[in-house]
């Protein structure tokens, strides 16, 4: 729990949208926003994530089954869909968030977030990863 309130910490300042803590260091930072940072840190550290602490600004489904994934083993959300909770429960990835929201949306509001339907229904965490970078390698 330590590493997880060091990385909520650090989230708080406000200087990334994104941080991944393991053994009181910081191993990934990033101000990407979105699912873009959770797969860079993936293709940068791969199993070396295991049992780290995440923190992050939004966590809905996309990024609960990445965590889960890479065997995060706690993350802290300011905001949390309650399908992001539903996975990282699933997952047996201890959580802490400060707002749950029903859906995460796109960016304009709109919709639901397209990553997000890119994961409904899956529920295997390597699925979701194999389906979320190949949308993102197709989309760059």
């Amino acid at each position: 729990m330590k590493d997880l309130k060091l990385a909520e910490q650090r989230l708080k300042e406000k200087r990334f949208n994104l941080f991944i803590i393991k053994d009181g260091k910081i191993v990934f930072a990033t101000k990407s926003y979105g699912i873009r940072g959770l797969l860079q840190a993936i293709e940068k550290l791969g199993n070396q994530l295991s049992g780290s602490s995440v923190a992050d600004n939004v966590v809905g489904r996309a990024a609960a089954m990445l965590c889960a994934y890479f065997k995060a083993s706690s993350v802290f959300a300011v905001t949390i869909s309650e399908e992001g909770e539903k996975m990282l429960k699933e997952n047996k990835v201890s959580y802490r968030f400060e707002n749950r929201v029903l859906n995460i949306l796109n960016y304009e509001r709109t919709d639901i977030c397209p990553f997000e339907k890119l994961v409904m229904g899956l529920t295997k965490p390597e699925e979701a990863y194999e389906k979320l970078k190949l949308f993102i390698d197709c989309s760059s």
